[in-house]
């Protein structure tokens, strides 16, 4: 790997482990503070469409649902496109309040898409999606 790329993939796990930080402490400003204006989110059931509908949401969550939460992330990827592009793929999950591990069913899969925009690694796109149990 080259020493650009090792940087590259350095600065995208900085702006991930500040997201989820954010998270952590209940901070929906700061949760966003790395995503770009135009940046999209896809959960089940939910699209929020640019940083600041994504920020509005996640501070109702954080002051309802949510409140105590943390989460649980797990990096099973990176790719990248282009100079100024990347795609990571993890497994996450939300904590509640007296819990210590994430319950198979609120796993999740993620995928992340990082743009470099004025030289920063910014979030312009999140999508989850429940990780399906293999049947037996």
């Amino acid at each position: 790997m080259s020493d650009r790329r090792a940087e590259d993939e350095a600065a995208i796990k900085a702006v991930l482990v500040e997201s989820y930080k954010a998270w952590d402490a209940g901070d929906a400003d700061a949760m966003v503070a790395d995503y770009t204006a135009d940046a999209t989110a896809i959960m089940t059931g939910s699209l929020r469409d640019g940083r600041d509908a994504i920020r509005r949401s996640m501070a109702l969550n954080f002051e309802g649902p949510l409140k105590g939460s943390s989460t649980r992330n797990r990096q099973l990827g990176i790719r990248f496109i282009g100079e100024d592009g990347a795609i990571v793929v993890s497994e996450s999950g939300i904590l509640f309040a007296g819990e210590t591990e994430v319950p198979e069913p609120r796993k999740v899969n993620a995928t992340w898409v990082f743009e470099r925009r004025d030289g920063r690694w910014l979030i312009a796109a999140y999508h989850n999606s429940p990780v399906l149990t293999p049947r037996s």
